[in-house]
């Protein structure tokens, strides 16, 4: 292979997770593709809020997927609850050894792995009024497309943005 080819293809490694949350993020990516979605990790909101994971189908229905990796994450980030005003579906994905009933009942829970998840509760629908959920494809657009773009120009200006 052309190895400035090789260099694009080349996805940078994002250390602000443990690697525990990046398999739960790669299994719960999965799950998501398989019932049409696509996501955006990372995804900075309106709010100042980041979240984990942020899907979108082609009926333009979102939903937002944090990740918790341990009992202890959990328990120290209680901002999750201002994720609601940014999907129509609020989850919480993490693995197996995470006991379930920690998760409040009024949010989906998604169990996964590096290779797959399940929804082991659904969650409930709350749907986004138009304005928001026209603000949110804008930003998962524009998110995805600067990524896109930052992979096959490695050295433009696309720090900022991102």
């Amino acid at each position: 292979m052309n190895p400035q080819l090789a260099r694009i293809a080349e996805v940078p490694v994002d250390r602000r997770q443990s690697p525990t949350a990046l398999a739960v993020a790669r299994g719960t990516g999965r799950l998501l593709l398989s019932l049409g979605f696509c996501c955006v990790s990372e995804l900075a909101l309106a709010s100042g809020r980041r979240a984990d994971l942020v899907a979108l189908r082609s009926d333009s229905e979102i939903w937002i997927v944090e990740i918790k990796s341990s009992i202890a994450d959990f328990r120290a980030d209680q901002k999750w609850m201002d994720y609601r005003m940014h999907c129509d579906r609020l989850f919480f994905a993490t693995t197996v050894e995470v006991p379930c009933e920690i998760f409040p009942p009024d949010t989906g829970l998604i169990v996964a792995d590096a290779f797959g998840a399940e929804i082991k509760c659904d969650a409930p629908e709350h749907r986004l009024h138009a304005a928001t959920r026209k603000s949110m494809t804008l930003s998962i657009a524009r998110a995805a497309s600067l990524r896109l773009q930052s992979l096959i120009d490695p050295t433009g200006p696309y720090e900022a943005e991102l």
